[in-house]
């Protein structure tokens, strides 16, 4: 039973790097291959995101569950940036409340895809995989002690 578990764990580890990774690839398609220029609140969620790619990648080569308490903090710091962003994106008050991000208004939508998906919303998402499978590690290795 122990090893099923610990197999659970591994998997759930590396989901979420694999979500990292792949979200720091996004941003960086968008950024330079797109030439969409990041605001301010977008340089914040990659902040919070790229650190993940190394941090979660070291952890799956360790082993290291012990790493799903930090990243469920930082996962759950970058979702709350990621909603405000989105909320001034989509919500007509918030928008109009907005303070100046600086040279590339936070209010901007690069792409809308379906009309709800913006880059924000990737991040939003992105960090919900990422602190999800970081909670279902950390409720593992409770269980486990």
């Amino acid at each position: 039973m122990e090893t099923k578990q610990k197999d659970r764990r591994e998997n759930l580890l590396f989901t979420a790097w694999a979500v990292s990774i792949l979200a720091m690839f996004g941003s960086l398609y968008f950024s330079e291959i797109r030439q969409y220029e990041p605001c301010e609140l977008c340089w914040y969620q990659r902040i919070m995101m790229y650190p993940f790619a190394v941090i979660l990648g070291l952890a799956v080569i360790k082993k290291d569950y012990r790493i799903s308490l930090y990243t469920m903090v930082l996962s759950a710091v970058g979702a709350g940036t990621s909603i405000y962003h989105y909320s001034i994106q989509k919500i007509s008050f918030m928008a109009d409340h907005a303070a100046t991000c600086g040279r590339v208004p936070c209010t901007g939508q690069y792409i809308n895809w379906f009309g709800f998906i913006t880059i924000p919303f990737l991040a939003l998402i992105a960090f919900i995989i990422i602190f999800i499978c970081s909670y279902l590690v950390w409720k593992n290795s409770k269980e486990e002690a």
